[in-house]
């Protein structure tokens, strides 16, 4: 969301008085969302590249930070952790060439020497095959 707590305030105001109201990100902050390696191998070929380690949310408590900027009670914070299996490293890879997202971004901006030298980096820390873990944070909350 280009604006977090506006985009929960909007929520909060659709949902009927003690509705509830969920949101959940990936902990990018801590690198334990699924694209954690990903960013890892585009760190070490430049450390300067952007990630999504600073977007909202994505760091243990800010959610509930948020959701008491939008005027929203918490009643639940936690931790979800997922597994994904990908048969192949090209299973994994394939998504992040269609410039969906900051990572899909990221790709589609290399030149090929570049995309290639990054596809090589994440394919030696994931195969074979690639299971990725990742944790997100969740949050419920009351109008």
């Amino acid at each position: 969301m280009a604006s977090p707590v506006a985009g929960l305030v909007e929520m909060g105001r659709v949902t009927r008085p003690g509705g509830v109201i969920a949101a959940c990100v990936w902990d990018h902050a801590a690198g334990r969302g699924p694209l954690a390696a990903f960013w890892q191998a585009v760190r070490e070929l430049d450390p300067r590249a952007p990630d999504e380690s600073g977007l909202a949310g994505v760091r243990e408590g800010h959610l509930a930070q948020l959701f008491g900027q939008a005027g929203l009670t918490v009643t639940r914070a936690t931790a979800l952790t997922v597994q994904v299996h990908h048969a192949t490293f090209d299973d994994w890879w394939e998504p992040f060439t269609l410039g969906v997202g900051r990572a899909g971004a990221h790709v589609a901006a290399l030149d090929g020497e570049h995309r290639a030298a990054l596809r090589e980096r994440c394919r030696v820390k994931l195969s074979p095959p690639a299971t990725i873990s990742a944790t997100a944070w969740a949050i419920t909350g009351r109008r």
